[in-house]
């Protein structure tokens, strides 16, 4: 499976994962619904590939369960033990965690700055991310004969 660094960003900070590719456009679908933030992006995401969204769901709980309060020792240790393909879902909450969430992993790194409106394809070999463009709806990993369709708003700018 191709993977790739997807980093996702909102008014309450960032968040980074590497997911498998198809995530890209994933991601991009569930933009074309104009999300404010990371909680409208994930549910809009849920219908395309819910086993995707539940993976960033779980690891950002696993997160805040071993992280916080400037105690970042946990997320420090499993990405310094981590191949960066392996690395665990994140906030960025420091240098450290800003560094990764910005390393590409795989086929690429792909920021979805919600705030912006705007999709940076820092690198990007999986395929490129379109304006308007189809996928196959996933089911437990698998993707389906169900195809879903978007267009993203004219205000979203995707660079390069």
């Amino acid at each position: 499976m191709t993977v790739m660094r997807l980093t996702i960003i909102d008014p309450a900070g960032s968040v980074s994962f590497v997911g498998p590719g198809h995530g890209s456009k994933v991601f991009t679908a569930a933009c074309s619904r104009r999300p404010a933030d990371l909680e409208a992006l994930l549910a809009a995401a849920e219908p395309f590939d819910p086993d995707l969204v539940a993976y960033l769901l779980d690891g950002l709980a696993n997160f805040d369960e071993h992280n916080g309060a400037g105690r970042y020792e946990a997320i420090h240790a499993s990405l310094a033990a981590a191949r960066p393909a392996d690395a665990p879902p994140f906030r960025v909450v420091d240098e450290v965690t800003r560094a990764a969430s910005l390393t590409p992993v795989g086929a690429g790194l792909i920021l979805y700055n919600l705030s912006a409106q705007r999709i940076v394809q820092v690198q990007n070999t999986y395929g490129a991310i379109r304006r308007r463009d189809r996928g196959r709806v996933r089911a437990s990993g698998q993707p389906t004969r169900q195809l879903y369709r978007y267009e993203l708003p004219g205000d979203w700018t995707i660079v390069p």
